[in-house]
């Protein structure tokens, strides 16, 4: 025989529902706000930040809790109580009663769009506390009549500004993207007439669908509401847009659901934002626009992103900056007055040590590492949409992964063959590839895999002897699809007593179902199919399905050649008293470069998290292949019965999360962000990802996935393989480090030339510098920075995650800060000493002091930027070391020339520059084994 492989309700427990609230009440006793429109706006305002139940762990927001009560008990109750809850009738709504209920309860809209204006961008760019004090410092420089300070501190933040406004808004984030659900028309059935009332089917948009209608739906419609059924027939829905699945489910109307069934399994609700398959019937419209299941998801949005530690500390260093700035600015402008008694040249003065406090390049040079990030990042086939997430690449610790397409190649391979009884059959194999082969409407992926697998494998089963009689297509009530063959050759050849067969494969259950009989390939018989048969054959297929594979059933009937085939085609029972002969395995590999690449970030400090919404056998196949550790895994429902301790914990311990939720996708990135302290990134290509892309603090999308979520993704990657990950993972690193390398070495130079400035000036009683002096050893410091952003890192340093610390920053300061100053000092004690600089002595002093400080500026680059000796065990980048030979030349060469005597230098002995040889070399000793014990004590360095 040739065979085919395939492939009672508590009524006083439910809550009313209440159309001019679109709320579920609460049960007395309970206190309900009052939001009407008598309501202060600024209570409801301050009620939002001081009783809005917080996220956490398992449990459910008031909103969350609201509507999962109302939905269950429309799921509970009959039909007539349904329509007395929503206040509607058999008939539907009335016009009248429609309009009323839209003024009311507003367009049926799930989600206002919050696009970024390009204002809100050019705001982000600009509100930075640093180009705030030199946009400050610049109009104080004007109002003092240097311009030209005030000129190259507009241009900085200009550029600044600039940098990160083009690169935002070029690919500005859209918050929202839920057009495609509010432009479709609804059929939506109303009554009409004012003495006899009767019912008409109507078009209306979907934004004028309010609760209480009643629509109808077939293949293709959205449904543009949360929708209690009221009839189906063969009702098949896909929920993709909420699970992330491609796989359908089933939908009726005559059943009466319990509390137990996950909200998504309900069997009688639809959901807004999902789509009919195949099918029809018709529903009741329960909730609509902000109070629908989608909205509650979504309202989320925006709202639970953990602040930027990297922000948070630039702002504590500017509140820190700020008030030094404050007292040791007045100080040394009431030294300076008592001294001069000029108020103008003293205030000219004041503003000029305020700006030489300022790291001004701050905002520049992280602007320029972000943007120079992204373009290296480009180079890597990543599209970079908000440049802060270059920076949190560098200090991702964790990344959570959806499956599918992620870890598998998205497409399923054929793995195995099975007759009844289990073993491999090489005719079960034989009448799959025919019914493949021969299959021409809505061919299936599956369908070309078990082709592929015939040929990869030297099987040479010869359709060119079989003819196509017909074709019974795929659908998803039936959920199989036939096809009738006539073999060209003798009987007698093929063992079969007849030259035509239907070959049928499907879904195990829908051909199990119509099979009578089985056969004994083997022995060549065929057996009435039994009970016995029938749990041999489910316990193989959920044996299969717990390894991870897909299972299809494959099912043969011989017919009589007289038979007239379009006769045969549509009746019913063509399909019917078949024999079962096998069964096939399907398998979505895991991808090559998945286990190489999560081992590469592994190596890295990156753990990997797999949260899919599939099932759990399947994902936990998939991540013992590619390396992921499968002893702590859990499944959506079971998080959801959880407390909030337990789930922050299971969280913190599980690696593989299943049948998750958008919502309980948006929570474990929550809970690993915030009890955790992890810098969390999620890749995900779902409309069902989007909650956890816009939560992540790296959001990655990819080319080929939803547009909504590539609307929320801060990273879109070209390339749907996690080895384009490490890449990015490394330019943060980079980016972070030279970030810091200039923060930390701004800090550090910048206090210590304004305390030997603080201190030279209470000495001599004038200023050690004047403001232009002082102005041009600014102006040619930063323009030496510009080139960090372009420097290296140490191996070691992009093998783990970095994390900004504040604290880390101040003890950095105070262990490394005194050095500069010493240094200060030392040249102040030797020109005293060594040249006896009195008071008269200023300019020889200024053209002295300003050398020192300006190579010391300078160099300092050099040790902050590596744990090694600097020149001797690791050299910068080239763009590094030109910057410093040319800014350090400059500045020697400066007091020589008629520039250095227009700004009041005098040309300085060689003896003085050999003292600076000897200061420098001893600075670099110095700091090396003040390095060298820091690194003792903390474990790091930068």
């Amino acid at each position: 025989m040739w065979l085919s492989n395939i492939f009672p309700v508590n009524h006083s427990n439910i809550p009313y529902y209440n159309i001019s609230q679109n709320l579920v009440q609460k049960p007395s006793g309970q206190t309900q706000h009052n939001d009407g429109p008598n309501t202060s706006v600024f209570f409801r305002f301050l009620r939002r930040f001081t009783s809005a139940k917080k996220i956490d762990g398992g449990s459910r927001t008031e909103e969350e809790e609201k509507l999962y009560s109302w939905i269950y008990a429309l799921a509970q109750s009959e039909k007539d109580l349904v329509y007395e809850y929503v206040q509607s009738t058999e008939r539907g709504l009335s016009f009248a009663e429609a309009d009323r209920r839209l003024k009311e309860t507003g367009p049926n809209i799930p989600l206002e769009n919050t696009f970024p204006q390009w204002w809100n961008l050019l705001w982000s760019a600009s509100f930075h506390p640093f180009n705030i004090i030199l946009l400050v410092l610049s109009v104080l420089s004007y109002i003092a009549s240097d311009n030209p300070n005030g000129c190259i501190m507009l241009i900085l933040v200009f550029i600044s500004v600039s940098l990160r406004f083009y690169q935002e808004f070029s690919s500005s984030k859209a918050a929202m993207k839920l057009a495609e659900f509010v432009r479709c028309p609804i059929k939506v059935q109303r009554c009409a007439g004012r003495i006899v009332q009767t019912e008409v089917q109507v078009k209306v948009d979907q934004r004028e669908v309010v609760p209480g209608d009643i629509v109808i739906v077939g293949p293709g419609d959205l449904f543009p509401g949360d929708v209690r059924l009221l009839e189906s027939k063969h009702l098949v829905v896909s929920q993709s847009s909420l699970t992330g699945e491609s796989a359908t489910t089933e939908k009726t109307a005559y059943v009466r659901e319990d509390n137990s069934t996950p909200l998504l399994d309900l069997k009688n609700i639809c959901f807004m934002g999902t789509s009919v398959v195949s099918g029809s019937g018709t529903g009741l419209v329960v909730s609509t626009g902000l109070k629908t299941y989608l909205s509650t998801i979504f309202s989320k949005v925006g709202k639970k992103r953990p602040a930027d530690d990297f922000e948070k500390g630039i702002r504590h260093i500017s509140f820190v900056l700020i008030s030094i700035m404050l007292v040791v600015v007045s100080v040394i402008v009431l030294s300076v007055y008592f001294t001069s008694r000029d108020l103008s040249k003293t205030i000219l003065y004041g503003i000029s040590v305020a700006s030489a406090l300022t790291p001004q390049m701050l905002p520049l040079i992280v602007n320029t590492s972000l943007a120079k990030g992204a373009l290296a990042m480009a180079k890597d086939r990543c599209i970079v949409k908000s440049l802060t997430a270059i920076r949190n690449m560098g200090s991702m610790d964790i990344i959570c992964i959806d499956k599918t397409g992620t870890l598998t190649v998205d497409f399923a391979t054929m793995v195995n063959y099975f007759d009844s009884w289990g073993s491999p059959n090489e005719t079960v194999l034989h009448f799959a590839f025919l019914n493949a082969y021969f299959q021409s409407q809505n061919k299936h992926p599956l369908d070309d895999a078990i082709m592929a697998y015939a040929y990869t494998n030297g099987f040479r089963f010869q359709p060119s002897k079989w003819n196509k009689i017909d074709e019974i297509p795929f659908d998803f009530t039936r959920r199989r699809v036939s096809v009738i063959l006539e073999t060209k050759i003798s009987a007698k050849d093929e063992k079969i007593s007849g030259n035509r067969v239907l070959i049928t494969k499907g879904a195990l259950e829908d051909i199990l179902r119509i099979c009578s009989f089985v056969e004994h390939i083997d022995k060549g018989v065929i057996l009435t199919f039994t009970k016995e048969d029938y749990r041999r054959i489910s316990d193989l297929a959920e044996r299969l399905s717990n390894e991870g594979y897909r299972v299809l059933g494959l099912a043969m009937k011989q017919l009589l050649p007289e038979v007239k085939v379009s006769s045969m085609i549509y009746e019913e029972d063509v399909e019917s008293s078949m024999v079962f002969v096998g069964l096939i395995s399907f398998f979505d590999p895991p991808k090559d470069s998945a286990k190489q690449a999560l081992w590469r970030l592994a190596e890295k400090g990156v753990k990997a998290k797999v949260l899919t919404g599939d099932t759990l056998s399947l994902a936990i196949r998939i991540c013992k292949e590619v390396g992921i550790r499968t002893t702590h895994v859990i499944t959506g429902p079971d998080l959801e019965s959880l407390d909030t301790d337990s789930f922050h914990e299971t969280v913190k311990r599980s690696t593989v999360f299943a049948r998750l939720t958008p919502t309980q996708k948006l929570r474990v990135v929550q809970s690993l962000q915030t009890k955790g302290d992890h810098v969390v990134g999620f890749l995900g290509d779902g409309v069902n990802d989007s909650l956890a892309l816009d939560a992540a603090n790296v959001g990655i999308s990819v080319d080929s996935g939803a547009s909504m979520a590539k609307d929320f993704a801060n990273i879109i990657l070209l390339e749907k393989d996690l080895n384009v990950l490490i890449a990015g993972v490394e330019q943060g690193r980079l980016t972070f480090g030279n970030t810091m390398k200039y923060i930390k070495m701004s800090v550090i130079a910048n206090l210590g030339s304004i305390i030997s400035l603080l201190i030279a000036t209470l000495i001599f009683g004038f200023e050690p510098l004047t403001p232009m002096q002082l102005l041009t050893q600014n102006i040619l410091y930063n323009l030496g920075q510009i080139a960090i952003p372009w420097d290296k890192m140490e191996d070691c340093y992009v093998k783990v995650p970095q994390r900004w610390s504040l604290k880390g920053l101040a003890m950095f300061t105070l262990w490394n800060g005194p050095l500069c100053s010493a240094s200060d000092i030392a040249t102040l004690l030797f020109l005293l000493l060594y040249y006896k600089v009195s008071r008269l002595d200023f300019e020889f002093f200024r053209s002295a002091w300003f050398v020192e400080g300006l190579l010391m500026q300078t160099l300092i680059i050099h040790l902050i930027r590596t744990e090694k000796i600097p020149f001797i065990q690791e050299v910068a980048s080239w763009p590094v070391v030109c910057a410093t030979i040319l800014i350090s030349s400059i500045g020697i060469v400066i007091p020589y020339t008629t520039i250095g005597k227009i700004l009041g230098f005098t040309a300085l002995p060689l003896s003085y520059f050999g003292f600076l040889v000897v200061l420098f070399l001893g600075y670099f000793s110095f700091g090396q084994i003040i390095k060298k014990g820091y690194i003792l004590v903390f474990k790091t360095w930068l």
